[in-house]
């Protein structure tokens, strides 16, 4: 019954939309019925498909990037205090900078191609990767690390089979955030300037007054955004079963 809940969620959501749509006799082109946005959904899905692949690869390499550069910082931020204070405040002005306002500037700079969505991508998603794997990485307890040491471990021991394992929890909450702002990441750069892409796409739809259409496009970007969420929580599972928070999950559905 457990897993059914959020299906159920779902078509009550589904109904009350219908509903509204049949009770205030909205237009099509104002609030198009569920029904109408997947029969919309069926006849453009070679669209959809084509235009979503782009934006799936645009996020996919943002994503990639992101956890290559955030990592090693969070390693970095962790190990020196003074590399902590150099980079923080970098990291935090490029946070608050809002990514709107950068992404003209990748089009100027790298003009109409993969370049300037990857990169909006990689920023949107970078941040919350560096601060919850710089976190995790500082959970350690001081117990722990006083057990490390009498034991004989090496700093490189120490981080590997004690620090590394502690961080996975915080660092897989950094990665399941930044698996949706990817998405956002790359629609937002799409928005700004591009001739393909999901994003492109609900531009042109606006543009045209293809409601239906455009409600079909924010369908296939929220799938892509939910299946790419629920990889890494695969994966989180996968890596780390003995985490409290997959064990509350086990317990609850035997009950």
């Amino acid at each position: 019954m457990n897993r059914l809940t959020p299906l159920l969620g779902i078509f009550a959501f589904l109904l009350m939309w219908e509903a509204v749509v049949l009770i205030f006799k909205m237009p099509p082109y104002l609030l198009p019925g569920p029904w109408t946005v997947a029969k919309m959904f069926v006849a453009e899905f070679p669209k959809l498909l084509y235009h979503g692949w782009v934006t799936t690869y645009e996020m996919l390499l943002g994503y990639v990037l992101a956890v290559a550069v955030a990592l090693p910082l969070a390693i970095g931020i962790t190990a020196s205090s003074r590399f902590d204070r150099f980079i923080t405040p970098q990291l935090l002005f490029f946070q608050v900078v809002p990514k709107v306002a950068i992404a003209p500037l990748f089009l100027v700079w790298f003009g109409v191609g993969t370049t300037p969505k990857v990169l909006v991508a990689f920023l949107i998603s970078f941040f919350p990767i560096v601060i919850d794997a710089a976190v995790g990485l500082r959970s350690m307890s001081a117990e722990m690390t006083d057990l490390a040491r009498s034991m004989g471990a090496t700093r490189w021991q120490m981080f590997a089979r004690y620090r590394l394992p502690t961080s996975l929890p915080y660092l897989f909450s950094g990665l399941k955030v930044a698996a949706t702002l990817a998405v956002a990441g790359a629609v937002v750069g799409e928005f700004v300037g591009a001739d393909k892409g999901l994003g492109y796409l609900l531009l042109v739809t606006n543009s045209n007054m293809e409601t239906a259409l455009m409600f079909a496009t924010i369908v296939a970007l929220t799938l892509i955004g939910l299946v790419f969420f629920y990889i890494v929580e695969f994966l989180e599972a996968v890596l780390i079963p003995w985490h409290v928070t997959h064990r509350t999950r086990e317990g609850s559905g035997t009950m």
